[in-house]
């Protein structure tokens, strides 16, 4: 499970506190940041399987695959619920898309 995985970037000019936001796809498989501060600049890799979270990667814990392989959209919320990104896909060709 720990091949699928989003990638986050801070492109702010100050660390950002996510404890309470939240990542979803379009059917709503929900991943919660705990205590984590990603640092101005720096990326967190939020990987869909189990593992150690680290300052770079968090773990979502879960036993099967979330992203799907031909089309899906990523969401990033604040813990207030307002929505900080989206990333969406529709290709099987890729490996990976930059939003």
């Amino acid at each position: 499970m720990n091949g699928e995985y989003v990638q986050i970037r801070n492109t702010t000019g100050a660390a950002v506190n996510l404890r309470g936001w939240t990542l979803t796809d379009a059917a709503n498989h929900r991943y919660t940041f705990g205590s984590f501060t990603l640092g101005k600049g720096k990326t967190v890799t939020v990987r869909t399987g189990k593992g150690k979270n680290t300052s770079t990667t968090l773990y979502q814990g879960r036993a099967w695959y979330v992203w799907n392989n031909d089309k899906d959209t990523a969401t990033l919320k604040r813990a207030n619920g307002s929505k900080a990104d989206t990333c969406s896909y529709n290709s099987t060709r890729v490996d990976y898309k930059m939003c």
